[in-house]
């Protein structure tokens, strides 16, 4: 189009307020997560045991609601942003990623932090800032693949960076995972996006850090014996977490898997049980996010004990394999800052905030298998450059031993398998996940997942 068109200037004009919608979103997505948190820290002070009530309900309510009101909103919703990026059918897309989905994610995934699931709300805001722009570009008829694909990947761009305040830490996502590239096409159209969500946040709640403003530094010498373990231990611990989900997501063995083909929505309840007993045992610690625990570790006001991360590590898996909405950005930080925190005890040539900073960047890296999105989110969350480099040795380390244990990256092996889930729902004729056929187009830089087992699947 002419640089002066007028229908040029309209699909800017919508673009930019899209992206203004994205920051108003993931602020209210925050502040639902924040007040559904404080209800269930409520309940725990006037009873924990109310909690082995509440979490079974609550997780049988949201894998109800899931299975028939929302099909298509269950797990983080990073995969379903990848799997629509290589869609070619424009209304399989539309459908993966459609408004309804998306309130149904927000919904659910504070059904879940209620109710006690270890997940977070930051995956679910890429799905939903990846929806918003989908609508706006249905709304100026965007008829072509390209422009489409532009606003999926500002879309959920812009959803990392408003959910962090991250924007060095949504770009670098959005290029490193979701796209594995930076074209020229989708450039102008994610650096805008994530500017004007990042404005938006900054005039509603302030420019602040996620886990407040460290300035611990680690200096050359033995102080780096804390790179060489926390990347060990992160890359093997987030390669572990990845490759059980990626197994569970091809389907869970024996009896467990029967039965949740069977009975999903009392496997969730088990789950739920199963969180409400963890916490129990962690005195509410691994119920939720993470996030407060993990800015304990990073301020160096906590007594978790070591024991935390393991068992904020199997409150994470028994979230995801119960099948309710959520994201594992935040619960990976805070089982990242157990670790550093758990092992800085032993380095006392390392200061401890820089332990726990590591082993955080360490197990995120790991989890993810994206190193530089991990290096930037934490640097950006805790305001502190000065340890760039370290972060960065950690967690190019922890990224290289992850792939040893799980040789498929996560997001990718997923969104794989939903597009696979799709094209056999659709040959079959039944109603897939989030409805309509899907594409086979392989997805770049993704190995393809083994085949299906009939012993069941968790949704992805």
């Amino acid at each position: 189009m002419p640089l002066w068109s007028r229908r040029l200037w309209l699909r800017r004009v919508v673009w930019w307020g899209g992206a203004v919608a994205i920051g108003l979103a993931a602020i209210l997505f925050a502040d639902a997560a924040d007040g559904v948190a404080a209800m269930r820290k409520a309940i725990i002070r006037h009873d924990p045991r109310w909690m082995l009530l509440v979490a079974p309900l609550g997780f049988a309510l949201s894998s109800f609601l899931t299975r028939s009101l929302f099909r298509g909103a269950q797990g983080s919703g990073i995969p379903q942003a990848i799997a629509a990026l290589h869609m070619t059918d424009t209304r399989q897309m539309d459908r993966v990623l459609s408004l309804r989905i998306a309130a149904g994610k927000v919904l659910l995934t504070v059904l879940g932090i209620f109710s006690g699931g270890s997940i977070g709300r930051e995956g679910p805001t890429v799905q939903v800032g990846a929806s918003i722009m989908l609508a706006l570009g249905r709304l100026v008829r965007v008829p072509d693949q390209a422009s489409r694909r532009a606003l999926i990947l500002a879309g959920g761009a812009a959803g990392i960076s408003a959910a962090f305040n991250t924007p060095l830490g949504g770009i670098v996502f959005a290029v490193e995972e979701l796209s594995h590239s930076f074209e020229a096409r989708t450039s102008g159209t994610m650096l805008t996006a994530v500017i004007l969500s990042g404005i938006t946040s900054l005039a509603l709640v302030g420019n602040y850090s996620y886990f407040g403003h460290t300035t611990v530094a680690l200096p050359l010498g033995r102080a780096w014996e804390a790179v060489l373990i926390c990347g060990m231990l992160g890359g093997l611990g987030g390669g572990l977490f990845s490759e059980i989900l990626v197994r569970a997501a091809d389907g869970l063995p024996g009896a467990a898997g029967r039965f949740l083909v069977r009975r999903p929505v009392l496997f969730a309840a088990g789950c739920g049980l199963a969180l409400a007993l963890i916490g129990l045992v962690s005195h509410g610690a691994t119920y939720g996010t993470g996030y407060e625990q993990a800015q304990q570790l990073v301020n160096g006001t906590s007594d978790l004990g070591a024991s935390f991360f393991a068992l904020k590590f199997i409150a994470s898996v028994l979230s995801y394999l119960s099948g309710v909405p959520g994201g594992i950005f935040a619960p990976s930080l805070s089982v990242g800052a157990g670790i550093g925190g758990a092992i800085s005890a032993w380095l006392p040539h390392s200061p401890a905030g820089a332990v726990v900073l590591l082993g955080m960047v360490g197990y995120f890296s790991g989890v993810v298998q994206a190193p530089l999105t991990a290096t930037v989110i934490v640097t950006e969350m805790t305001d502190n450059q000065g340890l760039t480099v370290p972060l960065l040795a950690t967690a190019f380390l922890a990224y290289a031993v992850s792939r040893t244990v799980c040789r498929r990256p996560l997001y990718g092996a997923l969104a794989t398998r939903f597009l696979r889930t799709q094209t056999s729902s659709a040959a079959s004729g039944a109603e897939p996940a989030s409805s309509g056929p899907a594409s086979s187009e392989p997805l770049a830089s993704t190995s393809a997942p083994s085949a299906t087992r009939s012993s069941g699947m968790p949704p992805v």
